[in-house]
């Protein structure tokens, strides 16, 4: 295919790796340094310990060049506001006292002190922390983590990059600060945190770095001219610097588009570019652009984001079609493989069959390594492992296990008018006001309660085999007395029975579906220490059995108060999944929205009047492309009305959403058609209130008042100043009040006291307004 002196330099690279260790021992030692059963001098070991780890391990598996500065004890973009001095205001004493502690504060906030906003990176469902900025911020180099890491790697006698978040995404990413004048736009700072970068990039060639990535994911977004030619800016006057290492600015995620012909232009010495499916336009438009020459091009062609075996001989012929485009070619990931576990060796409770189709972060680096070698010498270098490779695909795509005729024939005799309720909204709000009789302001929570040691031991007893099915559902019994009698104390008015018998809101429904597999240590990094496992979505999908029922009814059986039906919708099984790549994503999305549609019929029928399919995953899975989403937001919104429309008018259906921008998907939460909304808003100062008002959003909605990723216990001043501020945007008959999210993370003491809270500041506003 290619001769060895044509692709001499292909080198194999990654962005970066997961953090977590393979037993999540990094989880472990910040949740016990914050306990206080962990110093700090042992946290930071095993960080070092986990990062050395990591790198050897890259370099054993071929791959030429290891990242650093990718691993975070939080967020890498919360460390790139460290690295550019730009700590909020009220976190500068925290921060001054102990760096360490105030780094974790600006996370999680403490009991005075709000955390920063956290939002989804892009598309994914990872989390990162919203930089705050105004017209005063000055920036101020700090390169002590970027710099130590570099001299870590290179101590260990291998060849290092650091990767950095790049100027431009950071100030796209940042939002005003609080308190800043309507209007402000963080990128208008860009000349003045230029010069930072300067200082960061002259520490780290002076460190030893002979190459720097600076990621810039955000302009494979819809970008105005403005922002464009900002990174045309950018990168002029920091590829001008004399004292800087070269500079590789990588995209991913999306194809490049406009921002392409910019960054080619730009005086760096590489770019880094998405080739995988949902990137491919960047081959074309790269040739369009007449190529890098003279540059470095590193290849993303290995998807990073799923977890199936690549096609090796396509993305061979990927690579050799770039060959003639660029000085030298490398071979990498599509994106950091932080958003896959880390080991499919692993699982061992797999069928090898279907373990042979997949590939986590260990698999993917071999992957890119048998390219570059496959780049370099020829085909005939890698004949084995090609081999290999097409039985693998071969293995997938005859599989008896990935079809279900049943499921295909159901899902294509769909109509439209199965995705529709039959009486408008107007009817159906007229007829839950008269089944359900609640206040002016009702209070709920999201659906989950925190998860007891008493609750997890008794899980883990059950896997081990200590206790046996029936010790497990007393303690699962008990946990749901206490809930409801919590809840009914605490005067909550429609009620949810906590869910102790989930582990995880997608994992437990995957467990119970055909054509999903789960896993035991595909661990992926949600946020700071939360980790999910996202099950493997592989083939056709139904129900066998009625999934949530029996837990719910039992709940409704302890009291008098609504108990909401607590699902998890089509979308969001899709997004947090792994899901299949061998047909079209709306078509799976079907297939799993008629299996919550029975559950959601078998819910009412017995009895519930409430039921909740969540949806937090509707608005990260937008296409980062405006062109893109329109198609995608047809089929989601129909998979979540198809799972909903089969109830009768009286039964009320809420949907929920958290963690993410809103704004760009206010229309499609309307088309969902569901009858109460609750979505997270106090990190953001009610902000998705005013895009409802804006829209003239017409059902009810519950704007969060609680921010439950922060251990802080909000007061009820705090919570009834929200609830107005909700009610500036929407009217008292429409507004619910409740959490941002579940409580499942949370403890008990906190819970308790901030959900009393929440109730008292409902009951002080309800006063206000009968006063009024």
């Amino acid at each position: 295919m290619t001769t060895k002196s044509a692709a001499a330099a292909a080198r194999a690279t990654v962005y970066g790796y997961p953090r977590q260790g393979s037993t999540r021992e990094l989880k472990k030692a910040i949740e016990g340094y914050w306990k206080g059963h962990v110093d700090a001098d042992t946290l930071r070991a095993t960080a070092a310990g986990l990062r050395r780890a990591n790198w050897l391990e890259l370099a054993d598996a071929g791959i030429g060049e290891v990242p650093t500065g990718d691993f975070s004890l939080y967020d890498h973009v919360l460390d790139a506001t460290v690295m550019v001095g730009a700590v909020p205001e009220r976190h500068i004493p925290a921060v001054e006292a102990d760096a360490l502690d105030g780094y974790f504060a600006m996370a999680r906030g403490t009991q005075d002190v709000a955390p920063l906003e956290m939002t989804k990176w892009f598309d994914t469902n990872y989390h990162y922390l919203v930089p705050e900025l105004g017209p005063g911020t000055e920036f101020t180099a700090d390169s002590t983590k970027q710099v130590a890491e570099l001299k870590e790697a290179l101590a260990l006698g291998l060849s290092a990059r650091p990767v950095l978040v790049g100027p431009v995404t950071y100030l796209l990413l940042a939002k005003p600060a609080p308190g800043v004048a309507a209007g402000f736009e963080p990128l208008t700072l860009l000349d003045r945190l230029l010069p930072v970068y300067a200082e960061v990039l002259a520490d780290l060639r002076e460190a030893g770095a002979e190459w720097v990535q600076l990621d810039e994911p955000a302009l494979v977004e819809d970008r105005t001219p403005a922002e464009l030619n900002a990174a045309g800016r950018a990168y002029r006057d920091l590829g001008a610097l004399t004292e800087r290492p070269k500079m590789l600015v990588a995209s991913y995620f999306d194809r490049l588009g406009d921002a392409l012909p910019v960054l080619a232009g730009a005086p760096v010495e590489g770019l880094a570019l998405d080739f995988t499916e949902a990137a491919a336009a960047n081959l074309d438009a790269l040739g369009a652009v007449g190529g890098l020459p003279g540059k470095r091009l590193v290849a993303g062609v290995v998807n990073g984001r799923n977890i199936w075996v690549d096609d090796l001989e396509k993305s061979l012929a990927t690579l050799g079609t770039l060959l003639g485009l660029a000085d030298r070619v490398d071979v990498a990931a599509s994106c950091s493989l932080l958003h896959v576990p880390v080991d499919a060796a692993l699982e061992r409770d797999l069928d090898p069959q279907i373990l042979r189709w997949l590939a986590f972060a260990r698999q993917k680096t071999a992957e890119i390594a048998t390219l570059a070698r496959g780049l370099t010498q020829g085909t005939h270098a890698i004949s084995a492992q090609l081999a290999a490779n097409r039985a693998d695909l071969a293995s997938r795509t005859t599989s008896t296990l990935t079809r279900d005729p049943q499921v295909r024939a159901r899902a294509a005799a769909v109509t439209a008018a199965d995705a529709r309720r039959a009486q408008p909204y107007a009817q159906r709000a007229a007829a839950q006001r008269g089944s359900l009789g609640l206040p002016l302001l009702p209070t709920t929570t999201i659906g989950s309660f925190p998860q007891t040691a008493e609750l997890r031991t008794a899980r883990a007893g059950l896997r081990a085999g200590r206790i046996d099915e029936a010790a497990y559902e007393e303690r699962v019994r008990a946990e749901i007395q206490e809930v409801i009698a919590f809840q009914e104390k605490a005067g909550i008015d429609v009620l949810v029975h906590g869910e102790p018998e989930r582990n995880d809101m997608v994992q437990y429904f995957a467990e119970q579906l055909t054509g999903y597999l789960a896993t035991q240590h595909g661990w992926v990094q949600s946020y700071g220490t939360r980790y999910v496992r996202p099950p493997i979505l592989a083939g056709d999908i139904s129900r066998p059995e009625p999934m949530t029922v029996r837990w719910t009814a039992y709940a409704q059986s302890l009291t008098g108060r609504p108990v909401k039906g607590m699902l998890t919708g089509p979308v969001t099984m899709l997004a947090w999944s792994f899901v299949r790549d061998d047909q079209p994503l709306a078509d799976t999305a079907r297939q799993v929205a008629l299996a919550l549609r029975d559950e959601v019929n078998d819910l009412e029928a017995a009895g519930a009047s409430v039921i909740q399919v969540d949806e937090p995953a509707l608005r990260e899975t937008l296409p980062l492309r405006a062109a893109d989403r329109p198609a995608y937001l047809a089929w989601a919104t129909e998979a979540f009305r198809l799972s909903t429309s089969g109830v009768r008018p009286d039964t009320q259906v809420h949907t929920h959403m958290c963690y993410a921008e809103f704004g760009h998907i206010v229309q499609a939460i309307d088309d969902l058609d569901a009858d109460v909304i609750s979505l997270e808003a106090a990190r953001s100062h009610m902000q998705v209130a005013r895009e409802l008002a804006a829209h003239g959003y017409p059902r009810e909605a519950g704007p969060g008042v609680y921010d439950i990723h922060s251990p802080r216990v909000p007061g009820t001043d705090e919570a009834a100043a929200l609830l107005r501020k909700g009610l500036e945007a929407i009217p008292a008959e429409r507004l619910w009040v409740n959490p941002d999210c579940g409580l499942k993370t949370r403890g008990w003491p906190e819970t308790r006291a901030s959900l009393e809270n929440l109730v008292a500041a409902a009951r002080t506003v309800r006063g206000e307004l009968s006063a009024s």
